[in-house]
């Protein structure tokens, strides 16, 4: 049981990455944004209000509803997201482990306080970092190039519907739903054969100073 939850813990500190990872293994180009000048305007909107801070800590809910399992998987816990360096992302129930993903890829911190490489795979992992702290810092742009758009509300209450316009990711991942204000609120990602991930971040707050722990883990190369 341990193994399997060590190893449902590893895929739930990556949840935030499957659509960067789908978006990065396409090399589609992006379709005009002045085909959805509304759209566009709105997205242009979210991304300047996403954008505002350097650095964010929140909390965190991540619920996993399964097709093969009864019951969804519910882990919780908080996450430091820096745009430029990279995100820390510490899960707190039901399992402890705190993983940092930079642009050198995924690393577990151990009992010491270390980094250590974590067993989560990481194939594009740099490229994949890159491309989620861009969407949470607010550089929604991309996105065109892989998803049909829909966004309604206004850039301090907002929603977004993106399905894939791309084969390849298509048939990975369904759509996905993004809401928030300020900062990224929910995150629903629907994937293709049925399982479905939601994010829900909580006491999102601009941090202007990283703990010192904090700083080496996200600058360590």
């Amino acid at each position: 049981m341990r193994v399997i939850g060590r190893r449902w813990c590893v895929a739930a500190a990556f949840g935030m990455l499957a659509v960067s990872a789908a978006c990065a293994q396409t090399g589609a180009a992006a379709s005009p944004v002045a085909e959805r000048p509304a759209a566009a305007s709105l997205v242009s909107g979210i991304a300047a209000r996403l954008a505002h801070a350097g650095a964010i800590r929140a909390g965190f809910i991540q619920t996993q509803t399964l097709a093969a399992m009864r019951q969804p998987l519910v882990s919780k816990g908080s996450l430091v997201f820096d745009r430029a360096a990279g995100v820390i992302w510490q899960t707190d129930a039901p399992y402890k482990a705190t993983y940092v993903i930079t642009d050198a890829g995924v690393r577990e911190v151990d009992a010491n306080g270390q980094l250590v490489r974590a067993d989560a795979g990481g194939r594009g992992v740099a490229q994949v970092s890159r491309m989620m702290r861009g969407m949470l810092g607010g550089d929604l742009s991309s996105l065109y190039a892989q998803f049909d758009v829909e966004a309604n509300g206004t850039p301090d209450r907002w929603r977004m519907l993106l399905r894939p316009n791309q084969p390849q990711i298509a048939q990975a991942i369904r759509e996905l739903r993004m809401s928030g204000g300020a900062y990224l609120e929910t995150l629903v990602i629907a994937f293709a054969n049925g399982n479905v991930t939601k994010l829900e971040f909580v006491n999102s707050a601009r941090v202007d100073t990283l703990a010192p722990a904090e700083r080496a883990w996200l600058g360590a190369r």
